[in-house]
């Protein structure tokens, strides 16, 4: 399929990246065929500050999201022929160009805008129209699923301990003096005592009284140990994605 400027219109500043996954730099300019007016070449802009362009044939690339994938590896656009980015390129700069990606070039250009050598055809009755030749059949891909699992943090958990004041009371049983008189009649057994002294006298006795008084203290007794674990819990999980497939219709005079 013919690929029109009005295709790459929003192409400028796009990332581009290899057909090794590799980022190869962001297009600066596009440039046409002199006598077809067609997108031809992508001047890409690469190296750390982005100070080198490198040009790399238009026909194959392809748009996927925001970047631009094309069929060459990230290290074969950097080695490629150093042409320099002042809007045209000599016929001797396009064929050493096209010399290192490993397609033909001729002084004619065909209509969409590639050198005329890349319609040859490969040994077989099909040819590749879309862009430089491939050979005489189609490659049908399509994408698998693979599935993995990755680990992460799902959360985190810590033991604190604090504390709390409750106030307890207990009952206990206390003791105290009291006194307590007693009488007893003068007898031969304590009338002895009874005469001992003066017969009239002033006099004084005392009892000293004790009682008991409940206390607290307090004293810290170890209850229990308590540490954090981990255990594996094993749980299905279902995990999806959109595949990309591709399909082969055959259209025109075939006989079926």
């Amino acid at each position: 399929m013919t690929m029109t400027t009005q295709d790459v219109r929003d192409w400028r500043g796009r990332t581009v990246v290899g057909s090794d996954g590799g980022k190869i730099g962001k297009v600066s300019d596009i440039y046409l065929d002199e006598q077809t007016d067609q997108p031809e070449w992508l001047a890409v802009t690469t190296g750390l500050f982005g100070g080198r362009v490198s040009f790399i044939p238009l026909a194959r690339a392809k748009a996927e999201g925001g970047e631009l994938i094309v069929p060459f590896t990230k290290d074969m656009v950097k080695d490629a022929p150093h042409a320099e980015a002042d809007g045209q390129l000599s016929q001797d700069e396009e064929a050493a160009i096209y010399r290192h990606y490993g397609l033909d070039y001729s002084e004619d250009r065909s209509d969409t805008g590639l050198p005329e050598g890349n319609a040859a055809t490969t040994g077989g009755p099909g040819y590749d129209t879309s862009g430089p030749t491939t050979d005489n059949a189609m490659t049908r891909s399509e994408e698998e699923l693979r599935v993995g699992k990755v680990s992460r943090e799902a959360g985190r958990a810590r033991l604190r301990k604090w504390v709390e004041t409750e106030h307890v009371t207990q009952t206990v049983p206390v003791s105290r003096e009291e006194v307590r008189i007693e009488r007893e009649p003068i007898t031969d057994a304590n009338v002895g005592q009874a005469l001992d002294g003066p017969a009239i006298s002033e006099e004084e006795h005392e009892v000293v009284l004790h009682e008991e008084q409940a206390v607290a203290s307090t004293e810290a007794v170890p209850k229990e140990r308590v540490r954090l674990d981990k255990e594996v819990v094993v749980e299905e999980q279902s995990v999806g994605q959109d595949l990309r497939k591709e399909r082969i219709e055959v259209e025109g005079d075939v006989r079926r």
